[in-house]
């Protein structure tokens, strides 16, 4: 395999002391940048004294859904869809890349078990076979507004894991009713084939919001994430 590549990273600094670590995934043709300001403008204080935020932004690909056209997006596919195969090559090459990431974390003292892996659409999509699949020794996952195609090697990785009594980490995972283009619904099955597969998961609904984040969502997150990330004690 070739060398990963190294990622145009957005942080956002803890005002105390550094002990616990969240990457936050963008969505399809966005950037870290980009998803770090609406954020910003979503819940203005997404902010922990021990806890650093990282937006890493996917390099420019091909996007089959766009014709081909260069986007910024994690992974290939052939269609926005649960109803096609998944595109292992791009998803494993791209698990590489964000994986060195997450050993920079740890070689600059931060375990894994506080380390939390999401993303918003493609990205919670992302978040979740690095979570399931690559580093399951992380402290949670959330995916916002996201789903895993049929028969993802996601559900299979936690299926075997689980089958071994091997830990994996908790989900937790919102979407909107309104979204037309992740479909609730796929949010949904996305969450119970988890379960079925021995993953423990919550699941959110938010009535009438499209494919977007809302304040509520992400004090939910905000709380949840602090529930798995407390400050470390002295």
């Amino acid at each position: 395999m070739a060398a990963a590549r190294k990622l145009h990273l957005c942080a956002v600094s803890p005002t105390g002391k550094h002990t616990a670590s969240i990457i936050f995934l963008h969505g399809s043709g966005d950037t870290g940048q980009g998803l770090r300001a609406w954020v910003r403008d979503v819940v203005p204080d997404l902010a922990f004294p021990h806890i650093k935020i990282l937006y890493p932004t996917a390099p420019e690909r091909p996007y089959t859904p766009m014709r081909g056209a260069l986007s910024n997006v994690w992974f290939d596919r052939l269609k926005i869809s649960r109803d096609c195969p998944e595109h292992l090559d791009s998803i494993d090459s791209m698990a590489a890349n964000l994986g060195s990431i997450i050993q920079d974390e740890v070689n600059a003292g931060i375990p894994k078990h506080r380390i939390i892996l999401g993303g918003f659409s493609m990205g919670g999509a992302m978040a979740l076979h690095l979570a399931c699949r690559f580093h399951p020794d992380v402290a949670g996952v959330f995916a916002l507004s996201s789903f895993l195609n049929k028969g993802s090697v996601a559900f299979q990785a936690v299926e075997e894991r689980c089958r071994l009594r091997l830990s994996v980490p908790e989900l937790l995972q919102c979407h909107g009713t309104s979204d037309d283009l992740v479909l609730h619904q796929w949010g949904q099955d996305t969450t119970a084939l988890l379960q079925e597969a021995g993953m423990k998961c919550t699941f959110h609904s938010y009535p009438g919001l499209y494919h977007q984040l809302c304040r509520p969502e992400m004090e939910l997150v905000r709380q949840w994430i602090l529930s798995r990330l407390p400050p470390a004690s002295s």
